[in-house]
């Protein structure tokens, strides 16, 4: 592959890391003004449980020391584009970098992400997901 191309993958890979942190910061604010406007969606079984899960892996690799497996994919692709110091960003790539990487202790990450899931598991509680479709009694069939 061309260095070029392994930045575009690198940026494409930022762009995604971008993507899934923005739904993890806007889930919540979405399912709380959604359940007030009674919205359905926000009950979405499938919506509630990503949303946890995502959040959850991102505590769990936080409270572990490790770095995000999309940061170390795009950290790799951009080492083998000869561009290990981060260098050769697009100008989304470079705005995105800004917005996604704050520069604090990293203990703060874990006291706010830690504080964040909670929010998510008491709004679990509190804006119940909704159950699966409950299928009718079965009827007796007499020949």
């Amino acid at each position: 592959m061309t260095d070029g191309t392994l930045l575009f993958l690198a940026d494409a890979v930022l762009v995604l890391h971008f993507c899934i942190a923005a739904f993890n910061a806007l889930s919540l604010p979405v399912i709380w003004i959604g359940a007030a406007a009674g919205v359905r969606f926000v009950r979405n079984p499938w919506f509630r449980w990503s949303h946890v899960a995502l959040m959850g892996f991102v505590l769990a690799e936080t409270v572990a020391g490790r770095l995000c497996p999309l940061t170390e994919w795009e950290a790799a692709l951009r080492r083998a584009a000869g561009r290990g110091d981060g260098g050769g960003r697009s100008f989304v790539g470079y705005w995105l970098d800004r917005l996604l990487f704050l520069d604090l202790d990293p203990a703060w990450f874990t006291v706010g992400y830690a504080a964040f899931f909670g929010l998510i598991v008491l709004t679990l509680f509190l804006v119940p997901v909704r159950r699966g479709k409950k299928l009718p009694p079965a009827r007796d069939v007499k020949s």
